[in-house]
């Protein structure tokens, strides 16, 4: 099977395919999705494409309602926590 480079893990393809999937199981599956993405991918170009993609057949699928939500979010998602993100001690 071939890469895909806006869903490398098939996170949201699979999605598609989960038989009474709900909202909130697509939003964690987005997040995970927008998490694993390399650093520099334009985000909002990525959605625009997987919507235009996956909206015309599954217009009423909660992902696609999730990923048209995510578009109009103006920043990814961004980690939290770890070392980076402790003061520094003198």
């Amino acid at each position: 099977m071939k890469r895909d480079p806006l869903d490398p893990k098939q996170l949201i393809c699979e999605s598609y395919r989960i038989e009474g999937i709900g909202p909130g199981e697509c939003r964690s599956i987005f997040l995970d999705w927008a998490l694993s993405l390399p650093e520099g991918q334009d985000v909002q170009a990525a959605l625009a494409a997987l919507v235009a993609r996956y909206e015309p057949s599954h217009p009423d699928h909660p992902m696609t309602q999730v990923l048209r939500d995510g578009r109009g979010a103006s920043t990814a998602p961004r980690r939290r926590g770890g070392w980076r993100s402790r003061p520094r001690q003198s």
